[in-house]
């Protein structure tokens, strides 16, 4: 007897229904090798709980040393995204240097609060996946054009604008995250893909040094460092076997640092300049103001990082083969919201998901939650301790540059990887992945291509991820619902449709 597939009511009552009048011959041969390939995906995913202590890989508690190192991989992988935003809106506003630094400390702190609520979570809070959630980059741009020159009453505009859309977002997320039925695999390969693709000029950048106004930009002294690193994790995860293996980047990131000093471009002077304590002192900058401006374009920066949590949840689901139903993503969306909201408390930003760290558990295959929540406690502790946060900012960022091109590629990969699943061969399902991506390329080939647009639309338009996602939708749509019958309709969306054998987004994937 066929296997249920999981998360999916709908998907077992169509089973149920006779639906033999309506397909042809082919149709029922290859339902059924569907059904041979669920029972054996269920039984080798009962075999892969069984190897676990009759735990999913996700639920998995790890020996300390591991456990702890694992996290610290993730968070060496995070820091410069978590520190970034900060980085660029404190001076934008007009804080000094000191404040700034405070802005940075405070964001570190929240983004382990985020990730905690995101992998341990209570009640409907958290995806309970080893999701990583820190500060928005979507909502810089918006963000600078709000508090530009107001200092600390910029800052608390801004605040007051997060709090409210945030809030905005709890209230929708049992609504948003119905969104999921949208999502089959051409929409998330799709998706999944441009993560990876967008994160990669990230990773070009810090291999060139970070800041393109410094005269060593680019130079052939960083560019050298990043590519050595690349090699470096690149051998250790061909030589290295087991732990050592998995820790490979945060190995790779200690051995190029040693080797960056030498060289002349590790800095230290951030140790000496660190507070040993320093507690987010709670409305730091002043009480949260209320500007209705300011609120509609935080509520679309809420929108876009929705959509972009929605779809990184799909893809980590997928890699840990735990795929992330309705629950899950409204659980997470959650998470997402509630740490937005309690940010601004402690001085941070809107957080979100992280999607490099999604390719750090596909490269690493630790699957386990508990990883990412000790990772989520060490952010907390380097927002406590700004002391102990320079030290992991001992890393260069060529250094990071070089993993960061491993580590952003294992997420286009795994998006390859899903699309791989989507039947291409049939329908139009080709061109709608190549019309999304070649729109979600547009702001990676041609950052400018939309100058002319009103700057609220850029939030969305800017995004690569956001464009190409709202693209892949909207196409398989038009292409595999509207005018069709209705086995054909389900096609693409049904779990147990007969053209999409093993779906990933219902039934779970053993390597």
């Amino acid at each position: 007897m066929a296997a249920t597939p999981r998360f999916r009511k709908d998907a077992v009552e169509e089973q149920d229904t006779p639906v033999t009048d309506h397909r042809t011959t082919d149709d029922q041969n290859t339902a059924e090798d569907q059904t041979a390939a669920e029972d054996q995906t269920t039984a080798e995913d009962r075999r892969t709980v069984a190897e676990h202590g009759g735990k999913h890989p996700v639920d998995e508690t790890l020996p300390p040393l591991r456990m702890f190192t694992s996290g610290l991989q993730h968070v060496a992988a995070m820091y410069a995204g978590v520190v970034a935003p900060p980085m660029i809106v404190g001076p934008a506003v007009g804080l000094n240097a000191k404040e700034t630094a405070f802005l940075m400390g405070a964001s570190l702190f929240t983004a382990g609060i985020a990730t905690l609520l995101q992998t341990l979570g209570f009640w409907r809070v958290g995806a309970r996946l080893p999701f990583v959630n820190g500060v928005s980059f979507a909502g810089v741009t918006p963000m600078i054009a709000i508090g530009k020159d107001r200092g600390h009453d910029g800052i608390a505009v801004i605040f007051g604008a997060i709090i409210v859309a945030s809030l905005l977002g709890f209230v929708l997320a049992p609504y948003f995250c119905k969104l999921v039925r949208f999502f089959p695999p051409v929409v998330t390969g799709t998706v999944i893909t441009l993560i990876g693709v967008s994160l990669l000029p990230v990773a070009f950048n810090w291999s060139q040094g970070g800041n393109a106004s410094a005269g060593d930009y680019g130079s052939t002294t960083n560019i050298t460092m990043a590519a050595v690193t690349l090699v470096i994790v690149l051998a250790l995860r061909k030589l290295l076997r087991g732990f050592l293996q998995q820790i490979a980047i945060l190995l790779g990131l200690v051995i190029g640092t040693l080797i960056a000093i030498p060289v002349g471009i590790t800095d230290f002077g951030a140790i000496g300049d660190a507070d040993l304590v320093g507690f987010p002192t709670p409305f730091h900058f002043g009480a949260p103001q209320f500007e209705i401006a300011a609120i509609v374009s935080m509520c679309i920066v809420m929108l876009v990082c929705m959509t972009e949590s929605t779809a990184d949840m799909l893809a980590l689901g997928k890699i840990v083969d735990r795929p992330a139903d309705e629950r899950t993503i409204e659980g997470g969306l959650r998470a997402d919201t509630l740490g937005s909201a309690l940010s601004p408390l402690f001085n941070g930003f809107m957080c979100s998901a992280f999607a490099q760290n999604i390719g750090l558990v596909a490269m690493t295959k630790v699957r386990s939650r508990f990883v990412v929540a000790v990772g989520g406690g060490i952010l907390v502790v380097l927002g406590l301790v700004p002391v102990a946060a320079s030290v992991i900012a001992l890393v260069p960022l060529p250094v990071l540059g070089g993993a960061g091109i491993v580590l952003f590629g294992s997420v286009a990969s795994s998006g390859i990887q899903t699309l791989a699943t989507a039947a291409l061969e049939k329908g139009e399902n080709a061109l709608i992945v190549a019309a999304a991506v070649g729109v979600g390329l547009i702001p990676i080939a041609a950052p400018d291509f939309y100058h002319a647009f009103p700057k609220d639309l850029l939030v969305v338009l800017d995004s690569g991820i956001s464009t190409g996602c709202v693209v892949a939708i909207l196409l398989n749509l038009a292409f595999n619902h509207l005018g069709r019958p209705a086995e054909k309709d389900a096609g693409p969306e049904e779990p147990a449709a007969s053209e999409r054998p093993q779906d990933p987004m219902t039934l779970p994937l053993v390597h």
